[in-house]
């Protein structure tokens, strides 16, 4: 089984700030750095790195090279990202001392994918292989139901969302991966607990792989009558940028690679735990060794007491 993720590479460019920039203020930063970033370059690596065989779909500008080295050395084949003549996706991110972050996104060549583009691509795949998009690149739509119509299994992580063409993509998705305020954005609600949410998108799509993620508090799982909650693992959080992207790459190729729903959310949550006491986003996605000895001392901690 192969997993190309068709999504976004972005340069992040990363200034630790005292607080977020208010409207109209200057604020010096304290540091600056700039790491490879992008929804589908983090969930490709996070993939690779938690052991399915991995290929990125997307497109690049002419400065976007170490974007390629990036994810070459996470293990995950890059054979089908196009080299552009526009400037690459990137990020301006804000960082505060507490760990919360606030992104702007340029698209770039992000949002210069064709459906031509698309149909190379997937003719590479067939039926039972998995494709998982984010919605940062440009003819979704086409990229989702091309893959439906080749058999393959969908993931759809609604990030940013965009109702309409998230709603008119959802019908082909196997799995659904969100937070909880794309999910009131999704169901068009607000003041709901996010119990309800799983439960009224449970509702909606009653046979579709559903997780919440609720940052800190964890996530949680529905499929038809299973439900699963995976608590967070407390770790001192650095940088949370890029948690959600090492879960959902996480949680897809643990549930692949076992098929339990509440060991992958267990797996995923680990991972992401990891990711946040790292700086970056790409270079914080633990590897499958370092996952399996985070859980390890978990539960040798949770015998002790």
């Amino acid at each position: 089984m192969k997993a190309l993720v068709f999504g976004s590479l972005n340069i992040d460019y990363v200034y630790q700030t005292p607080h977020f920039v208010r409207k109209g203020e200057t604020l010096a930063s304290t540091a600056f750095a700039r790491f490879c970033g992008g929804k589908g370059l983090n969930q490709a690596i996070s993939l690779s790195r938690a052991g399915m065989d991995t290929y990125m779909a997307g497109a690049i500008g002419p400065e976007g090279d170490f974007l390629l080295q990036e994810l070459k050395s996470a293990g995950v084949n890059t054979g089908f990202v196009a080299q552009l003549s526009v400037p690459t996706g990137h990020a301006v991110i804000q960082n505060t001392p507490d760990g919360d972050n606030a992104i702007l996104l340029y698209g770039g060549a992000n949002r210069a994918i064709t459906c031509q583009m698309a149909e190379d691509v997937l003719a590479n795949f067939e039926r039972g292989d998995l494709l998982l998009v984010q919605n940062e690149i440009s003819d979704l739509r086409a990229i989702v139901h091309a893959a439906k119509e080749r058999g393959m299994r969908i993931a759809v992580n609604p990030s940013p969302m965009e109702s309409s063409l998230i709603q008119s993509i959802l019908e082909d998705a196997d799995f659904l991966i969100l937070n909880s305020l794309e999910g009131t954005q999704l169901l068009g609600e607000k003041l709901m607990s996010q119990e309800e949410i799983l439960e009224k998108l449970s509702s909606l799509r009653p046979y579709q792989k559903i997780v919440l993620t609720l940052g800190e508090k964890g996530a949680m799982f529905a499929c038809e009558d299973r439900r699963f909650r995976q608590p967070a693992f407390a770790v001192n959080a650095v940088d949370t940028t890029g948690a959600g992207d090492t879960f959902t790459g996480y949680f897809l190729a643990s549930y692949f690679q076992c098929e339990d729903p509440e060991k992958a959310l267990r797996t995923a949550a680990a991972a992401a735990a990891i990711s946040v006491t790292m700086q970056g986003a790409a270079r914080s996605i633990p590897d499958r060794e370092m996952t399996r000895q985070f859980l390890m001392n978990h539960s040798l901690c949770m015998k002790k007491t």
